[in-house]
């Protein structure tokens, strides 16, 4: 899309705006993904993997009857926008700070694990893009890639670091300091994974791509993981795309060694990285003791949690259900984040994040969609929304 990059140039403040123009001007619709729709977008991802059985349902698919998931949709529908008039609005741009780094926008890329599974090239694909469009993307400790790999990638792009709590402190600490040193600026932990939630929709295929060795790069490149058990480290990731679990079972059963020996690493590091060991709020001091950077705690849906979090020394918190991938029935994210923004406390530190996700041209119409809702709307840029709710939306009696 050259004439996009043009206008990037062009509108260095804030290209976004000058998204519709481009595709207007282009006289057809926006390459590659033919559609801004949304509807659309995911049809053709299930269309995509309609040959790799399971991939589509273990990043789409809920827990147990899928109630948190269609919740977390309905609860937008409750908030409608007031729009203002009349309002000098030229100048508007999505830029905001957030840790003390300034962003060209609100939007992070979500940690979202096993990209693998969706195409060959995993999470090099949104480390890419995230670098090219200025977005920070945050990475999973459930990657197919190793933090380096993807680290490379990104170039000097902005990158967080997202942690599934390892059962040793010798293992979180090497993969704090991997993080670090690899340029992950800000950790992201998340609290409500400790073991998986009930998914029917894998549990139905018995779909668990770890159990094959992918999504387990981080720990089969960490040095002090693989010498618990003698093993070297891997430096570079060499991961069968399409994932077939029914051709690896057959492998493993026919003695691959390179499959047992995935099989081996994958089953070692799930017992390290989803231990079932509950933490307690006194354990985040081991990670504030050992990570000099932001540190948020993702999964937060209480107001009793949020203000114990600062009171812990957490510098953010994600407001978030997992995507209702974890409790059936949870209360929505929507909603728990309105709850949380009441309190005085997190009002006054300002630290509440929500985290979203794309790649490529869906980060340019989100944010481009964002952009022209924003000045539609009357407002010139984000400070004038920040701790605003009340003011700028209404809750309908629907």
């Amino acid at each position: 899309m050259s004439g996009f990059n043009s206008a990037l140039e062009e509108n260095i403040d804030n290209p976004w705006k000058a998204y519709m123009g481009v595709i207007y001007q282009g006289r057809k619709p926006p390459a590659p993904l033919g559609t801004v729709t949304f509807d659309e977008i995911e049809a053709q991802a299930k269309e995509k993997l309609k040959d790799v059985p399971g991939a589509f349902m273990y990043a789409g698919g809920s827990a147990g009857t899928n109630s948190t998931y269609r919740a977390n949709q309905r609860a937008f529908d409750k908030w409608a926008i007031i729009p203002r008039m009349l309002r000098n609005v030229t100048n508007r741009t999505l830029e905001t700070t957030l840790f003390g780094k300034k962003l060209t926008s609100p939007l992070l890329l979500a940690p979202i694990g096993v990209q693998n599974i969706f195409c060959a090239d995993g999470e090099i694909a949104a480390a890419k893009a995230a670098k090219k469009l200025g977005i920070p993307m945050v990475l999973s400790t459930a990657a197919s890639r190793t933090i380096e790999e993807v680290a490379e990638a990104n170039e000097d792009g902005h990158r967080w670091f997202q942690l599934y709590w390892p059962r040793t402190n010798e293992v979180t600490i090497s993969v704090l300091n991997r993080a670090k040193e690899a340029g992950y600026t800000a950790l992201v932990v998340t609290l409500d994974t400790t073991i998986i939630g009930w998914r029917p929709h894998d549990l139905d295929r018995s779909y668990l791509p770890f159990v094959h060795g992918i999504g387990v790069q981080v720990g089969a490149s960490d040095p002090v993981f693989m010498a618990r058990y003698n093993k070297q480290p891997i430096t570079q990731t060499d991961i069968p795309f399409p994932y077939d679990s029914d051709k690896l079972d057959a492998a493993f059963a026919a003695g691959d060694s390179k499959v047992q020996e995935a099989v081996f690493v994958g089953i070692e590091w799930m017992k390290e990285a989803n231990s079932g060991i509950f933490r307690t709020w006194e354990d985040l001091n081991f990670l504030r003791e050992n990570w000099e950077g932001p540190l948020l705690v993702k999964g937060i849906q209480c107001l009793e949690d949020a203000e114990k979090a600062l009171q812990f020394g957490v510098d953010g918190i994600v407001v978030s259900n997992h995507g209702g991938r974890q409790v059936d029935g949870a209360i929505p994210s929507l909603y728990a984040l309105e709850h949380i923004m009441k309190s005085e406390k997190i009002r006054a530190a300002q630290r509440c994040g929500v985290l979203t996700l794309g790649i490529e041209q869906v980060i340019r119409h989100t944010l481009a969609d964002l952009d022209t809702n924003l000045v539609l709307s009357g407002y010139k840029d984000l400070s004038e929304i920040q701790g605003k709710g009340e003011e700028i939306l209404m809750r309908l009696d629907l």
